[in-house]
């Protein structure tokens, strides 16, 4: 038995929020992650972070483009925490060492964004800003926090409806026990569910099965945004061609130099995500290749190195100023029920970032308010922390005798099914069919629950994480009948 004060599950920008301001206030935390610490989505996002600092802008103008990107589902509280909130927490960030990209005259340079009304998105080197706010954030914690890499955590412990530990299993395969007063649950999202992703590969959907499995609600599950740009040839998917490209003048067009966004929406290219990526995929359906022209941007290069450096890197000559790309899985609205403070249905429990559900972005995710989310909430769950005094429970792992239905499905099964039904465009007779097929490997008649850990392996629980979230996510999106948001649903074609 390891006990420590805060359990942080992840390793990415909401973890690392949490963790540094925890340490800061002489909290001891250990960081538990299935994989390395640079395994995460943080490190791959090449958006910015949206914030009200510029000189024309507020937070309330902020709030308005969040709710108007989430249709309005959004928890409105919970959205004017953060965007109000978010100044501070930014001002305060740059003032601990990060350096965000600035004009010649040493303002804060702002880039406009996809239903953004004017240019709020803050960069760092170009189109890393997830790479350099994670390496500031490396820094800042400056190893006082225990990250422990390579070990999965199976299941969250609890007792009496309260989490108290949780249970990992090593490289070796030695199973460690964890206990503390505070769980905070931070895996990020559920992008590998589906065979596109802008997502790390370790990104498999555990902290809704983690979430589900110890009696965590979950909520708007149903809520899978799909990025429109992901370099896309021969059939597969090489990496995020971010929105910003299209903030600086990028247009998709068709194989016949079509506009293709013409007439779709006011915004055109900068229409939200959902309303893109379902005219990208409708084209993509129909046999066309659709490129993001991106002849209009100056210096291409100097302004977008990474994404340079994807197309370079795979054999795109970018000289002809033609990127082809399709929708891929990018971000998930739904996850643990949580509040802006962390608080989760489960006591003890705390869930952040991208495996929390605070509301914040309704039915489909404003650009570039995922990054800020880490960062704010973070804090925030963090300050909750510290200013409560929960006791150490007895922390007793309890082994379930439930096995899993072997053999598992392989991981492309998974994938097929849940871009084939619970993708862009769904219909109610795909959804039916998503949920037969996850049930199939359903160990009992009570759902996806605890199994034994000695009846699979590390790839094979990642395989039973997978089919619990997809599970469930399948089912919310068959209980939601009209569209809404990144849940889009149209009339079987035989009915």
């Amino acid at each position: 038995m390891i006990s420590t004060d805060v359990i942080i599950i992840g390793a990415g920008i909401a973890a690392h929020s949490v963790a540094c301001r925890l340490c800061d206030n002489g909290k001891k935390v250990i960081m538990l992650t299935k994989s390395k610490k640079m395994n995460c989505n943080s490190t791959l996002a090449q958006g910015g972070i949206s914030v009200a600092l510029g000189e024309n802008d507020s937070y309330m103008s902020h709030y308005e483009d969040t709710l108007t990107a989430g249709c309005g589902l959004n928890n409105k509280e919970a959205t004017l925490t953060l965007v109000k909130t978010a100044p501070s927490v930014i001002r305060e960030f740059i003032d601990d060492g990060m350096n965000f990209d600035k004009n010649p005259d040493g303002s804060l340079s702002f880039g406009k964004e996809a239903a953004h009304k004017l240019a709020r998105v803050i960069h760092a080197g170009g189109d890393r800003t997830g790479l350099k706010v994670m390496e500031q954030l490396y820094v800042n914690l400056a190893d006082r926090a225990e990250i422990h890499e390579d070990e999965p955590v199976i299941d969250i412990i609890t007792k009496d409806g309260e989490a108290t530990g949780v249970i990992t299993r090593t490289a070796d395969g030695k199973y460690h026990t964890y206990s503390a007063p505070y769980i905070v649950l931070a895996t990020g999202g559920i992008g590998n569910l589906y065979p596109g992703t802008s997502n790390d590969s370790t990104i498999t959907g555990d902290s809704v099965a983690l979430g589900y499995r110890c009696g965590a609600e979950l909520k708007n599950l149903e809520f899978v945004q799909f990025h429109p740009t992901l370099l896309t040839f021969g059939g597969k998917n090489y990496g995020l061609i971010t929105e910003a490209v299209r903030g600086d003048g990028g247009v998709l067009i068709n194989e016949k130099g079509e506009k293709i966004m013409e007439g779709v929406h006011p915004l055109k290219d900068l229409a939200p995500r959902d309303v893109v990526s379902r005219a990208v995929y409708t084209h993509t359906l129909a046999g066309e290749q659709i490129y993001l022209d991106i002849s209009k941007i100056h210096d291409f290069k100097t302004r977008f190195p990474y994404v340079s450096e994807i197309c370079e890197t795979n054999g795109l000559d970018l000289s002809k100023n033609l990127i082809p790309v399709a929708p891929g899985a990018h971000f998930h609205m739904g996850g643990v029920k949580a509040l802006p403070t962390g608080e989760t249905t489960i006591k003890g429990l705390y869930a952040v970032g991208e495996a929390a559900c605070t509301g914040v972005h309704g039915a489909n995710r404003l650009a570039s308010n995922s990054l800020l989310e880490g960062l704010v909430f973070g804090r925030l769950t963090a300050d909750n922390i510290i200013s409560s005094n929960r006791a150490l429970k007895l922390c007793e792992y309890e082994p379930s005798s439930l096995e899993p239905k072997l053999p598992l499905p392989s991981k492309g099964s998974i994938k097929k099914v849940m871009m084939n039904c619970v993708g862009i465009i769904r219909t109610e007779s795909k959804l039916k069919k998503a949920v037969k097929f996850f049930e199939e490997y359903m160990p009992d008649e009570n759902g996806f629950g605890r199994i034994n850990p000695d009846s699979v392996s590390d790839a094979e629980l990642e395989i039973y994480n997978m089919l619990t979230t997809g599970w469930l996510i399948a089912k919310a999106a068959l209980e939601r009948k009209e569209s809404f948001g990144a849940h889009y649903i149209v009339e079987d074609e035989n009915q």
